[in-house]
């Protein structure tokens, strides 16, 4: 018997654990400085998941997804990124978002259950959350689609966890933009689990960058904890794809460093040793920790910048508090350009149990602003 095919799945990283290069950096990073506005973005992000995280517990907030311990991710994909490329992100994924030029306070009108803040001032093109699973991916397979029939230099790439690469519309897509050669970027989030379930009990595959192998485009993992790392591969791959060279789907392997959500309770299906354990890869003590060494970063630079994105964040909770709720027709507004009259009932009943119309409602199981 003859092999009719082989492959093979690259791993990439230039920062270990311990801050330490494993090999020579690439050209963006041999400048330790300018890897600063990297660490800033990720120790941004992690102020305003910390809040978050507590405005849901003080019921000023919805269910919220943290993104601690992946930070890297978003950054690094999102500082590779043009303007004109579109994100097509999952609800993790506010490390790039925010990167992109989306507000805190548009992001917490979100997570409080108003879709005004999916009206991105900046990112206008920029897709909003996809809270069903994988389904992003198929948007952004479309939209790289429309960018290669009006031959614009514009790239879709879109961010999803490892459970998404169990879905159809995962394959459907992927198989279609490697038919297409479609300008895509597709990045996976491996963080090892789909709620309770582990990585082990979704796919038998050894790695799920091989999962491009079947679509005809090309695979690769990249350490996700390492900012570097994910910056440069994701360069490569816009850069490929704006040559029309085709799409690269991108496993980034991190770990779930908090709950699923803040619905969920990790600690009834994960092992806290674990846990503890992986803290020592999480990507700011990476970053910091090299940043110092090179001397560039020091303990007074890390507290300055606490404080202020400290306050950046108390500030954009202010406006976010301060922007009054929509009326409870809100909801029907974008279904139909024309109300159905079976809707009308509902619509109804909605205001009637509406708390700011002296209804005999409350507010939902998510919390809210004023819940």
């Amino acid at each position: 018997m003859t092999t009719a095919a082989s492959f093979h799945i690259g791993y990439t990283q230039y920062l270990g654990p311990d801050g330490e290069p494993v090999q020579p950096l690439p050209p963006f990073a041999r400048d330790a400085a300018a890897l600063i506005p990297l660490y800033r973005a990720m120790v941004l992000t992690r102020a305003f998941d910390t809040k978050a995280v507590a405005l849901q517990r003080t019921g000023k907030l919805g269910t919220f997804a943290s993104s601690v311990g992946q930070e890297a991710i978003g950054v690094g994909v999102a500082s590779a990124m043009q303007p004109g490329d579109a994100l097509f992100p999952s609800y993790r994924d506010h490390a790039a978002q925010l990167l992109r030029g989306v507000t805190m306070t548009e992001s917490l009108l979100y997570w409080g259950g108003d879709e005004r803040g999916s009206n991105f001032a900046v990112p206008r093109q920029d897709f909003p959350n996809s809270v069903p699973i994988g389904t992003q991916v198929c948007h952004a397979a479309g939209a790289a689609y429309a960018f290669m029939l009006r031959r614009e230099a514009r790239v879709a790439v879109t961010i999803f966890g490892d459970g998404s690469t169990s879905k159809g519309d995962f394959y459907e897509a992927m198989n279609l933009a490697g038919v297409w050669r479609a300008p895509l970027v597709l990045v996976v989030n491996n963080n090892q689990w789909a709620i309770s379930v582990p990585r082990s009990r979704q796919s038998a595959a050894q790695t799920l960058a091989q999962k491009a192998i079947a679509a005809g485009i090309d695979g690769l993992q990249v350490d996700g904890n390492d900012v570097i790392a994910v910056h440069q591969v994701v360069h490569a791959a816009l850069a490929k794809a704006r040559r029309g060279d085709g799409p690269t789907l991108i496993e980034a392997l991190s770990y779930r460093l908090g709950d699923h959500t803040t619905a969920d309770d990790a600690t009834r299906y994960r092992d806290a040793e674990l846990i503890n354990k992986q803290w020592e890869n999480e990507p700011l003590l990476r970053l910091r920790t090299y940043l110092m060494r090179a001397n560039v970063w020091d303990k007074a630079q890390e507290e300055a910048l606490a404080k202020t994105c400290h306050a950046e964040v108390e500030q954009a909770v202010e406006a976010y508090l301060a922007v009054p709720q929509p009326d409870v027709s809100a909801m029907f507004d974008h279904l139909y350009e024309t109300l159905p009259s079976a809707m009308h009932e509902q619509l109804e009943m909605a205001r009637y149990f509406a708390p700011a119309n002296g209804g005999n409602g409350k507010n939902g199981g998510n919390g809210g602003r004023h819940g």
